[in-house]
């Protein structure tokens, strides 16, 4: 039962894509966050890459939690993880720069599937008009 509720969930909305830019994010965010020694050494230089990283998981959790949102968050996605090759150590030595385009692909991609169409229902044969002996269509008493 869980299983199903997991794969139900999983189908309604754009998981694969939303996975990608989390792991994107992270690994983009996790690159500069090196040892207090090092990451005084750089400088303001590591503070485009966390942000990058953590708007890239931001926009992620959105298209889970608010899939109307999703073609919004996978073009944005994409742009901040294009951008990331400049700006963040060639946008996470290329690793999340390659999975932040495909999760933002995925995400823009995504259709919700359609519900499936109810049977129509048959319509009752009509049944034919028998006069009773207690009512005379034209209203005369015989």
């Amino acid at each position: 039962m869980l299983l199903t509720r997991w794969r139900r969930w999983r189908r309604s909305r754009p998981f694969w894509g939303g996975l990608f830019a989390v792991l994107a994010g992270a690994w983009i965010c996790v690159l500069p966050l090196a040892p207090l020694k090092i990451m005084l050494q750089q400088g303001v230089a590591g503070i485009p890459s966390v942000l990058m990283g953590i708007v890239m998981i931001v926009l992620g959790l959105t298209a889970w939690f608010a899939p109307p949102q999703r073609s919004l968050a996978g073009v944005l996605t994409t742009l901040i993880a294009t951008a990331s090759l400049v700006l963040s150590n060639l946008g996470g030595f290329l690793i999340g720069t390659l999975l932040g385009i495909l999760g933002g692909g995925l995400m823009f991609a995504w259709q919700p599937s359609a519900a499936p169409a109810p049977a129509p229902v048959p319509a009752p044969a009509p049944s034919p008009a028998v006069p009773t002996p207690h009512s005379d269509p034209q209203g005369a008493q015989p």
